[in-house]
């Protein structure tokens, strides 16, 4: 009975590690990659160009709601609070992103690959949550031994 209590233990802390692997190395690279230019932009006031994907916000909103995504969510992702909801952001951007480039811009697979890879880890994170090793779980989180 001691040994199963163990390695349940142990697998529940190695899911924990995985998950602050997956989360922190997805955010650094989303933020690093495209979220730092777009927060950049805003607070520089260069003239934003970008373009409205799907007709609702305008070219201005679109670049807001990007930079929301792949900036701020990317940040809260990283340290791991709201993460949930932070992905659930992150998800719908790259619906988005993924659907412009598949149908609109008819794009290949070399350009849709790395948007599909980025939907589907904050697909897994959205639906996984952020484990044991995250603020969300310091502050919000059951405290059961």
């Amino acid at each position: 009975m001691k040994l199963t209590s163990c390695l349940v233990k142990e697998y529940k802390t190695g899911n924990d590690i995985a998950l602050l692997l997956l989360r922190v190395v997805a955010a650094l690279v989303l933020l690093y990659g495209h979220g730092f230019e777009k927060l950049s932009v805003i607070f520089s006031g260069k003239e934003i160009q970008f373009f409205d994907p799907i007709g609702l916000f305008g070219a201005t909103g679109s670049f807001y709601l990007a930079a929301f995504s792949e900036g701020i969510c990317s940040i809260l992702l990283l340290i791991g609070l709201f993460s949930r909801v932070a992905t659930f952001f992150l998800c719908i951007n790259f619906i988005v992103i993924f659907t412009f480039h598949a149908f609109i811009a008819k794009d290949g697979f070399q350009v849709l690959e790395l948007r599909f890879f980025y939907l589907a880890t904050f697909l897994a994170l959205l639906l996984l949550g952020p484990g044991r090793l995250s603020l969300d779980y310091m502050l919000f989180g059951k405290k059961n031994n």
